[in-house]
Order: C-alpha cells, then sequence, then structure tokens
C-alpha cells in the first residue's frame, strides 16, 4: 500500500473552471504589495491536498468554496444580525459587464450625487435581495460585498473597497451624520478581520442609540435598526460623507461653526449643550455621563470637554474644560486625538473594577459573581432567579446578564451572557 503524502496542489494556467480561477487570484493576492500583490490580500494560503500513488483526483468546485472562505456556519437561533459579519472584499477594479475601462483617475471630480439619489440605489439591492459574494457581479456592474454596495450607492463608476472608499468622502463627527453618508471599519493589519461599511439612513428615535443600517452582508442586502456604529469594533467605525453629495457639509459651514463661548457654561441650557456631549461621547467620553447628553450644562460636560483637551497635549487654561473655536472644530470634524479608554476595568464613574471574565464561567464560585448578581437585581434584571444571587455561576447568572446586554441593543456574541469589561462598567455605572 503506498504511503499518502501531502504536496502543493497549483493551479493550471489554462484551466477556466471556477475553482482554478480562484486559486489563481488568491495566489496573486498572497503576493507582496512590492512584487504586484494587492493591498486587500487576506493572506491566503495554498491549500494541501491528500495525494496517493496512485492520484488523487481534487475537485476543483470544492477547492474553490474553500479558496473563497464561503462555507455556511450554523443558523443564528435568535434570527439576529451577525455581531461582527465575515465580509471579505473583492479587489479594486472597474465595473463588470458595464463596458466601463476602469477606476476614475486620482485627480477625477467625484460624480455629483443628492442624498436621496444614495438612499433610493441601496433601497434596489435590499429591494431586489442581492445576495452577498466576494466573487460575483450584480446586473448593474457592482461587486456584490459591503464595499461594493456602498460604490453602487455613491455611484463611484468603479468597484472600490474599505481600504479605498476614504478617498472619496470627507470625515465627519457621528452627531452631524445624515442619510446617504457611511460608516466605515477598515482593519490594515489584518483586512479580512472586522473590516465593514454601512450606509446610515437616519436615526430610529430621538437616543440617537441607533441607526438604520443599509448593508451588504451575509446572506443578502438588508437594511435594520443597528446600534450605533455596530455590533462589535463600535468605537473604530469613522463616519464619512461623499465629497459629490449635493447640499452635504465638507467640513466647514454652519454645521462645523463655533456658537460662541456664551453658549456653554454654568446656567447654561441650550441645543449646544447637548450636541457637544454627543460628540465628546463619541470620542471616548461616554464614561463621564451618568445620564445625558443634555441641554443644561454640567459637571460631566466639563469634565468630558476637558479630557478631551488634555488628549491632544494642552494644559492649563487650555484644558479648562469649557469649549472654544479649536476645541469645537476638532470635535465636529472628527479630527484630533480621542479621549483615551480608562485603566484596565474602572473609570470615574464605576465604583467596582472589572475582576476578570475568569470569575464567571460553570464552575466558579467567588464574591465576584454574588456582587454581579445583587447588581443585576438591583438594576432589575434579577428575574431567572429563584431564591436569589449567591457566590456560585449558575445559569440563572448567564440568563440575566445576557438579558441586561441585550437592553443595551447588543447581539449574538456581544450578548452571550458572559460580562466583559464594558458589561461590567455599563452595570456599575
Amino acid at each position: 500500500m503506498s504511503v499518502p503524502v501531502f504536496e502543493e496542489y497549483e493551479p493550471a494556467a489554462d484551466c477556466g473552471c471556477a475553482g482554478c480561477a480562484v486559486r489563481r487570484r488568491s495566489a496573486a493576492r498572497a503576493l507582496p504589495v512590492r512584487r504586484g500583490g494587492h493591498p486587500a490580500a487576506h493572506g491566503a494560503r495554498r491549500a494541501l491536498v491528500l495525494a496517493t500513488a496512485a492520484g488523487v483526483v481534487l475537485s476543483c468546485g470544492a477547492a474553490g468554496a474553500a479558496a473563497a472562505g464561503q462555507v455556511p456556519g450554523p443558523p443564528r437561533a435568535d434570527g439576529g444580525a451577525d455581531p461582527e459579519p465575515s465580509t471579505p472584499q473583492g479587489e479594486q477594479g472597474p465595473l463588470r459587464g458595464t463596458g466601463a475601462s476602469g477606476p476614475p483617475s486620482a485627480g477625477s471630480a467625484a460624480p455629483k450625487t443628492t442624498r436621496a439619489e444614495i438612499i433610493d440605489r441601496a433601497k434596489r439591492w435590499v429591494g431586489a435581495k442581492v445576495p452577498y459574494s466576494m466573487e460575483k457581479y450584480w446586473s448593474d456592474g457592482y461587486r456584490q460585498d459591503c464595499s461594493g454596495y456602498v460604490s453602487m450607492a455613491w455611484n463611484l463608476g468603479s468597484n472600490e473597497w474599505t481600504g479605498s472608499l476614504a478617498a472619496y468622502g470627507t470625515r465627519i463627527a457621528r452627531a452631524d451624520l445624515q442619510p446617504g453618508d457611511i460608516l466605515l471599519f477598515h482593519n490594515p493589519a489584518d483586512p479580512s478581520q472586522g473590516s465593514h461599511v454601512t450606509i446610515f439612513g437616519g436615526w430610529t428615535d430621538a437616543t440617537r442609540t441607533h441607526y438604520v443600517a443599509y448593508e451588504q452582508a451575509r446572506p443578502r442586502t438588508r437594511k435594520q435598526s443597528t446600534p450605533l456604529a455596530y455590533w462589535n469594533n463600535s468605537d473604530r467605525y469613522v463616519a464619512y460623507r461623499y465629497k459629490g453629495v449635493a447640499g452635504g457639509s465638507s467640513g466647514s459651514g454652519s454645521s462645523t461653526a463655533f456658537p460662541g463661548a456664551e453658549r456653554f457654561g454654568p446656567g447654561v441650557d441650550n441645543a449646544y449643550v447637548t450636541r457637544l456631549g454627543r460628540m465628546l461621547v463619541e470620542r471616548g467620553g461616554k464614561r463621564f455621563y451618568a445620564v445625558g447628553p443634555g441641554p443644561v450644562w454640567s459637571a460631566a460636560d466639563r469634565r468630558a470637554t476637558q479630557a478631551f483637551q488634555r488628549a491632544q497635549g494642552w494644559q492649563g487654561e487650555e484644558a479648562d474644560g469649557l469649549p472654544g473655536p479649536h476645541t469645537w472644530r476638532l470635535l465636529a470634524t472628527g479630527g484630533g486625538r480621542d479621549i483615551p479608554a480608562p485603566g484596565a476595568g474602572g473609570s470615574p464613574n464605576t465604583a467596582v473594577a472589572f475582576p476578570g471574565r475568569g470569575y464567571f464561567k460553570p464552575g466558579q464560585s467567588n464574591s465576584h459573581v454574588d456582587r454581579l448578581g445583587e447588581q443585576l437585581v438591583k438594576k432589575g434584571y434579577g428575574k431567572h432567579y429563584v431564591s436569589g444571587p449567591d457566590p456560585r455561576w449558575t445559569e440563572a447568572d448567564r440568563r440575566n446578564v445576557e438579558a441586561f446586554q441585550r437592553a443595551q441593543g447588543w447581539r449574538g456574541g456581544a450578548a452571550d451572557g458572559y460580562p466583559g469589561p464594558e458589561t461590567w462598567r455599563r452595570l456599575f455605572a
């Protein structure tokens, strides 16, 4: 009997089957950029194929599916959105099937459009239930992945990816989001891990904690209420406005103009204070607000403003907690540095530091579990306890934590019933 060996499978250069075509593209994208590789390369690996001396015929179709990473996962029990969708993307390139010769040149002006036209185009794919694919192209010539979807809605005339879409827009503050703008997360270290983009369709309510997101994700184009900015990697999503949108602010004008120092300070009550607070929350200042932000100036507004100013390296009167023109401009345009995260497990409004995930799992019994249960009951999330919380971790603890997490708008892995630092911070804030 022959001994099986492992050998590398090289696709035939002249084979036109789907499997070999995918393998050739994957191999090209794995090259370094200096040798012609694509910047969006997802670290494609060569498949090892088990062959015997008698010879085993490799199924090109199966190899193609594996290379494309399209193995279906288990169905979602809750029917909700995947917290971190698998969104591999194709490379930059021209439209397919429309006769387009290639992407516009770097110096060309962005095609003009309106917000209504952007949303109308986004709705077309929702209505058509366009299947997600990084390999296929819809009848309009755009690639059927998240970045191809935005390229279509913005009418770019080319297929872009998350690493290039920002060049077509201007960064804005999340408080300034309007329908047709996008929320973009590009992970340059590994674009296949979490990189995604959604189209902002409007706020769902006055709290501005959720928005209507148009997005291309498995299994098809969808429109749904989504936590700001997304289920996972929320703090890493950046808001952009298309440069060619009619009537949109490009970083100057009334939406970013400083309203005046008299609008801020003790005793002041107006909409500018609310907007300031929301911009500060977006930039990492959420922990300073027990409630709000709101229109009445408070110590929370001053502390959050001061934290933002100090994050820019300012001292003394430049970091007095009262916004001036420079502070306002950085906040309104998304410039400058964000407020740094607090030390591990703590914040100014957290009375109890997060002890670590290891204390909350089956078989554990400790005072942290007891403290967690008491706080859940205090917050109104103790309905699954039969005799009250105790030091032993039980399924009742997990279900109560899950209920609290879902109340924050989290789904999937973000609401698994096991507390992490953010769950702990919100529970004890």
